[in-house]
This record gives structure tokens, C-alpha cells and sequence, in this order.
């Protein structure tokens, strides 16, 4: 997928879905796409703007919404108490344990490019909800780790100015862009359901809060 041009194969793969959908989008002039001869090709740089615009929109986009599973990406030991009062300690500790994870095989390049990106731009979204995460070469394919903090994390600077105590980390690999982003809308989407929040801060055990996650999938 180093390539600017991609096949069906490759584009299924990258969005997500069967090659039968991306063939069917191609034929309706649903994606960005063209044909040599009788074989179809398409520009990755369009197919990424193609998701951005789509997402952006605020349309459901016919991807890989109905497809995401909070048990593919998750998993109970990956669900940590956090007892940090600054965002950085949080984070380190979060990125600590997300590095257990398989599909992650640097964990000091994980940790750096969290707080690296937290750095630009805050990733708290109000209600007491941080989502950091980042793409990376060295992640084999996208996972999550959750982080119930015990105490206000008071210097994320949300929009809303409430202290974080709820995190969820993702990492994703370089070529996952569009799952990416789904699960970002997703998880976004998810939280803001207020008793789900209050649950997840009430537990005691981390199997609890990921029965909790994963009720609705």
C-alpha cells in the first residue's frame, strides 16, 4: 500500500470492506476511481481525501461504522485505573500498558508520538473524555487502551474546561487511515452517552467497565 495507485484488493483492505463493495462503488462513480482497460485503479491520496470529506459532512459513511467492534480492538487487561493528576503521567502510564498490546512493537516510539501529538493540539473532547492516539509504521493494526483515572487530570485543557477522567488510547498502523478515523467518530459517538460515563467511572474491576464497552457491539 506504499504505492499512490492501489487495486480493489488493496483498497478493500484499507477501508475495510469486501472488494464485491468497493467494486460495486466503482461501478456507481461512488469513490474516486478509474479503469485501465478493464481493471480499476485508484489514487490513495484521493481515496483518503474521499473519507476525510465524507466524515467531515457529518454523513454516515458507508464504511466501516457497522463494522467496528470495541472486542476486536480491546481487551479486559487493557482496561488500567490511572492515578495521575497531569496528563502527561497519565498518558505514559496509558501508553505503557497499550504497549503490551501485540499489534505494537515499539513502545518508546508509542509514548513519544502520544505526547508528541498531545503537544499540538489538545485530545480532550469535553465531558470529561480524553481519545489520544496516533498512526504509526511500527503498529501492526489498530488497538485501544482504556484508562479510568481515580482523580481529576486537570491540565488537558478541554473545550469545556472539566477535568479528564476517562481515556481512551488508539493506535493504528500508517495504512489505516479511514478505519482510523471511523473508530475515533465512533468511540466519540459512543461516549456521549452520560450513563455509560457514570458507569464506567463507578467500576471496580476493569472486566466490568469492558462488558460495559462492549454491550452494544
Amino acid at each position: 500500500m506504499e504505492d499512490d495507485i492501489l487495486t480493489i484488493e488493496e483498497v478493500a483492505t484499507y477501508l475495510r470492506v469486501s472488494e464485491r463493495t468497493v467494486y460495486d462503488w466503482a461501478q456507481k462513480g461512488e469513490i474516486p476511481s478509474g479503469k485501465i482497460g478493464t481493471v480499476w485503479r485508484f489514487k490513495k491520496s484521493e481515496i483518503e481525501k474521499w473519507v476525510d470529506d465524507r466524515l467531515s459532512a457529518g454523513s454516515k459513511p458507508a464504511l466501516v461504522s457497522d463494522q467496528i467492534q470495541i472486542k476486536n480492538i480491546l481487551s479486559p487487561d487493557r482496561i488500567v485505573f490511572l492515578n495521575h493528576s497531569t496528563k502527561h503521567d497519565a498518558l505514559v502510564a496509558l501508553a505503557d500498558n497499550l504497549s503490551t498490546a501485540p499489534q505494537v512493537k515499539a513502545s518508546y516510539e508509542l509514548s513519544k508520538e502520544i505526547l508528541k501529538r498531545e503537544e499540538l493540539m489538545s485530545t480532550a473532547m469535553g465531558r470529561g473524555i480524553a481519545i489520544p492516539h496516533v498512526r504509526l509504521a511500527s503498529v501492526t493494526d489498530l488497538v485501544m487502551s482504556v484508562g479510568i483515572s481515580k482523580v481529576d487530570i486537570i491540565d488537558f485543557q478541554a473545550i469545556d474546561d472539566q477535568p479528564v477522567r476517562l481515556l481512551f488510547m488508539i493506535a493504528a498502523a500508517h495504512n489505516q487511515h479511514a478505519y482510523y478515523l471511523q473508530t475515533l467518530s465512533f468511540i466519540s459517538n459512543r461516549l456521549k452517552n452520560p450513563d455509560l460515563r457514570n458507569a464506567l467511572l463507578n467500576v471496580e474491576d476493569p472486566l466490568d467497565a469492558y462488558n460495559l464497552l462492549i454491550a452494544e457491539d
